[in-house]
């Protein structure tokens, strides 16, 4: 199918698509217990079978989707190499009460060369299409650094302007498009610029809480004030300050304020999801995802219920 084609078909596609995700994605329960996902960055070598069974073993409600078997871009995934993989993988996580809760793409918005620039949004648009086939709400992109002699003002504008290109793409579509709080842009004054001058109903912000604490060390209390307006999705992890680099641990082993945010957004009433985030893929001498993944359920749950008694 051509991208014409694709994209015409997907658009007009999106009002049924929006009827059946009505039980799945968007109608998350009221409830006590979180809602928990974990991005695959975590399992880089699982296949998508074993991805999905230890989700339900361990109780989790989605799935991000960063990769399968270290392929990152995934529209390469055999998974979803066409419309009927990309089916029978939707229907595999639904059957298992999973909702695909988020496509990790590498889009980056920094970029001001065309050449580049046209590289990752046209990313961001693939992973666009290839989340509303997957009734998966959201898209992350990254803001995400400011290259050598521009602008911090400069790049900020260049990152809402990508935002927006991209969620004009969405338009007709159940998607958003999340830029997470990550590399050179984690204060909350920089993002609320940023999302301010992007407002649109197809964009939001994933808080990586860690990301953004370890280098303003901003409260969560006062980071979750500045841009709850903005926040749909979590990126939850743990970490130590060793010799002034960070060590990724197992939640709740670490020195982060972690909890501290996560009962900041319990109390204010967020309904979205806590999406662990273990960065194995990048650093594996990490303990092996059997370990962390099964951890972060029940070290979750386990705060959730003493906290709500």
């Amino acid at each position: 199918m051509g991208n014409s084609s694709r994209r015409s078909f997907l658009l007009q596609t999106a009002g049924l698509v929006g009827v059946a995700m009505a039980g799945t994605a968007f109608d998350f329960p009221k409830r006590n217990s979180p809602l928990l996902s974990f991005s695959t960055l975590g399992c880089p070598d699982w296949s998508f079978q074993q991805i999905i069974r230890f989700a339900k073993k361990n109780k989790y409600d989605g799935i991000e989707l960063r990769g399968i078997q270290r392929e990152l871009y995934l529209p390469n995934c055999p998974e979803f190499s066409t419309p009927l993989r990309i089916r029978e993988s939707r229907n595999m996580m639904e059957d298992k009460g999973l909702t695909c809760i988020g496509l990790g793409a590498s889009t980056a918005l920094h970029y001001s060369l065309s050449a580049e620039r046209t590289k990752n949004i046209d990313e961001g648009k693939r992973f666009i299409d290839l989340a509303q086939e997957l009734n998966c709400p959201n898209v992350r992109v990254f803001p995400n650094d400011i290259p050598k002699g521009k602008q911090k003002s400069e790049i900020m504008d260049l990152i809402s302007t990508g935002l927006l290109e991209l969620a004009d793409y969405a338009k007709g579509t159940n998607v958003k498009v999340l830029l997470e709080s990550h590399g050179a842009f984690v204060s909350s004054e920089d993002l609320l610029k940023i999302m301010k001058r992007a407002k649109h109903p197809h964009v939001g912000l994933i808080w990586d809480i860690v990301n953004m604490w370890v280098k303003t060390k901003e409260s969560p209390a006062k980071a979750y004030e500045a841009l709850k307006d903005y926040i749909v999705h979590t990126h939850i992890k743990d970490m130590n300050f060793v010799d002034d680099k960070i060590v990724y641990k197992l939640l709740g082993r670490g020195e982060s304020p972690v909890f501290e945010a996560i009962n900041t957004l319990d109390q204010a009433g967020y309904k979205g999801f806590y999406s662990f985030e273990w960065e194995k893929l990048w650093q594996p001498k990490l303990e092996e995802p059997e370990i962390a993944i099964a951890n972060y359920s029940a070290v979750m749950r386990k705060h959730f219920l003493t906290n709500h008694r």
